[in-house]
């Protein structure tokens, strides 16, 4: 009965923790991670002479200062696309520009192949037991090793083949926080039409509350430096998760930008529900308005 008990109460403290910081989370991961070596008690090589650690320690100098961004990708149940999506990242084309690449995929509860499928693709795979959109972020964000993180669904909608001109605008531009714009660019039939409207009312009411400039309040494809996310206050372990982030950026005061992409069509079975998660989102910015207003 004590460890009964004792169990019951680290599940409660584990969940209350993830809703409510921004802190690293336990989770389960499905792949082995590089060697480090930085954190080994005894040289890496112990077949070489102690005067070869001068070399090592300029290799770990070297790596501190490589370029490296994450691509962080929570699904479920998205064994149709998963594979497609991993495809699409243009690996080589944001080497060359300097960048090693890590592709992190957050198994949200899935009851298909999407984990296999992904761990076959040789993405990282980490398993978050909580349910929720957020959650699952908050999970990929704190185990995250590059020093940008980029965004997306698993069902092929967003085009990660974007990502190398949307980075280089961000190195261009020195900005802190990029996200993208569907509706700018939405081609017919590839929202439907209470989806679109439900949209573009989040984004007024975002706009009015918070004075939000975005066009597109709700989207799910950003890219930002993996610095400023510590400093942002982004509580919400559901379908809110995207607009509280944004409000977050902007409220803090980071170079922020947004940029128009095209949005496509899902792959595999929908699984939002406008009207159920369109309330949930206007009552989150209603509730995070007045809780502003008290601080």
């Amino acid at each position: 009965m004590f460890f009964l008990k004792e169990g019951v109460k680290k599940m409660v403290q584990l969940e209350n923790a993830i809703m409510s910081t921004n802190t690293a989370i336990p989770v389960e991961t499905e792949t082995s991670t590089e060697l480090d070596f930085e954190n080994l008690s005894s040289p890496p090589f112990p077949g070489r002479r102690n005067g070869d650690r001068r070399n090592t320690n300029r290799r770990i100098f070297d790596r501190k200062n490589i370029k490296k961004i994450t691509v962080v990708i929570p699904a479920l149940n998205e064994e149709q696309a998963i594979g497609l999506v991993i495809k699409e990242i243009p690996i080589n084309e944001l080497k060359k520009m300097g960048y090693e690449v890590e592709i992190m995929v957050i198994d949200n509860g899935s009851k298909d192949k999407t984990r296999y499928i992904a761990n076959s693709h040789r993405a990282k795979v980490i398993v978050q037991p909580i349910k929720g959109y957020g959650n699952a972020y908050k999970a990929g964000f704190a185990n995250a090793t590059g020093n940008i993180i980029a965004t997306g669904d698993a069902d092929l909608t967003y085009p990660f083949n974007d990502l190398p001109k949307i980075i280089k605008k961000m190195e261009d531009e020195n900005l802190d926080f990029i996200t993208t714009d569907r509706l700018t660019n939405l081609q017919p039939g590839v929202m439907s039409r209470t989806h679109y409207f439900g949209n573009r009312l989040l984004q007024l009411i975002t706009k009015i509350l918070f004075g939000l400039p975005c066009k597109d309040s709700q989207s799910g494809m950003w890219i930002f430096k993996r610095s400023i996310w510590d400093k942002l206050n982004v509580k919400s372990s559901g379908m809110p998760f995207s607009q509280e982030l944004k409000i977050e950026a902007y409220k803090n005061g980071f170079k922020c930008a947004e940029v128009p992409i095209a949005y496509r069509t899902r792959v595999g079975e929908v699984k939002l529900s406008t009207l159920k998660d369109g309330l949930g989102n206007i009552l989150h910015l209603i509730k995070k308005r007045i809780f502003n207003w008290w601080i």
